[in-house]
């Protein structure tokens, strides 16, 4: 009994029957015995054969093609309502043509993205208020046909004055004018919509940026469609482009940054890669947009210029956010390391 009692001692008190060696070298012995204290490494997060974990989005370029075009009709049509309040006539032609051009590719890219038309007529069967996807579908589906019956309204001044023309010049003027404030009233939704869908996905950056992704989407909205009156307006007519620059721009950039720096590890893949690239020269554009269009106040070509820039900025800010999201579900660091960062706050707290 003494030499089995012993036996015991020395295998499971002294250590060693406590389970395997760790790897990389044999388990040390505490106690009587000597030996070394037991050193555990540094745990670091893995996942199956190093795969994501969150399946990134199969998207391609036609959905942030359509988040860009549907921010620029959006930002037309607000511009389009403050020509025609402020007897603009060419603010207001430029942004209703252009917010029916944006709807009209927004519409493209979606469908062709979904692969049929098919569909997006079977969404319109629902309209689910806690669905991003659908009321995005119903916004368009009201925003498309005010935005069209608005353009169209713009052709009354070229009919003919006599006969059935005489009375579709007297008709079509104010129809037009309803038309472009129900597309003005639905633009915000429009703009912004397409930030809150991609929060409510379990894409790690876009989900934890859910409270500033609206905002730098309405801003990029408000400066592309800034950007289209910088374009085709004479300095003259070109005040409100001018503001509508100035608040889309600051909307935009303080947005941008909060993505860039407020969420820890989740900021970086805005900052790295192509998204990192493509949000800095949405920055630099911007900023030289603002500018352009404040100084060319008498010069055609640097508000010309200015509007390029800003319509171009909005380009890299859509694709630059889309990218970095993307960037963010393909690596499973950005989906372990906060999800435990979050489970540490909460065994914290209690």
């Amino acid at each position: 009994m003494g030499a089995l009692f012993r036996r015991f001692r020395e295998r499971v008190v002294d250590g060693e029957g406590a389970g395997p060696a760790p790897v990389g070298g044999r388990r040390g012995r505490r106690g009587r015995r000597g030996g070394e204290e037991v050193a555990v490494p540094p745990v670091e997060f893995t996942s199956y054969y190093g795969r994501p974990i969150v399946k990134a989005p199969v998207w391609r370029w036609d959905i942030p093609a359509y988040l860009f075009t549907g921010g620029l009709a959006a930002g037309s049509s607000l511009l389009a309502v403050g020509g025609q309040v402020t007897g603009r006539p060419v603010l207001r032609r430029a942004g209703r043509l252009v917010a029916l051009g944006g709807v009209g590719a927004s519409a493209f890219f979606l469908v062709h993205d979904l692969g049929r038309p098919g569909r997006f007529h079977h969404m319109l069967r629902v309209a689910k208020v806690t669905s991003p996807m659908s009321v995005g579908t119903w916004i368009l589906a009201v925003f498309g046909p005010a935005a069209g019956v608005a353009a169209v309204a713009e052709a009354a001044s070229w009919l003919p004055s006599r006969g059935v023309w005489r009375l579709a010049r007297g008709v079509l003027p104010p129809v037009g004018r309803g038309a472009g404030w129900v597309a003005a009233v639905t633009a915000p939704v429009l703009a912004t919509y397409t930030g809150v869908l991609l929060a409510n996905t379990a894409v790690p950056s876009w989900h934890e940026a859910y409270p500033e992704l609206p905002v730098v989407f309405a801003g990029s909205a408000l400066a592309s469609g800034a950007g289209v009156g910088l374009l085709a307006a004479p300095v003259g007519q070109a005040g409100p482009a001018r503001r509508l620059a100035v608040a889309g721009a600051a909307l935009e950039l303080v947005g941008a940054h909060r993505v860039e720096t407020r969420l820890g590890l989740l900021s970086e893949p805005y900052r790295v890669g192509v998204a990192g690239r493509l949000l800095r020269v949405g920055r630099v554009l911007t900023a030289a947009g603002v500018v352009g269009a404040l100084l060319g106040r008498r010069s055609r070509v640097v508000s010309a210029v200015s509007g390029a820039a800003l319509v171009a900025a909005s380009v890299a800010t859509r694709f630059g956010i889309f990218h970095g999201g993307v960037a963010s579900a393909r690596d499973p660091r950005y989906t372990v390391v906060p999800q435990r960062e979050r489970l540490a706050r909460r065994a914290a707290g209690r």
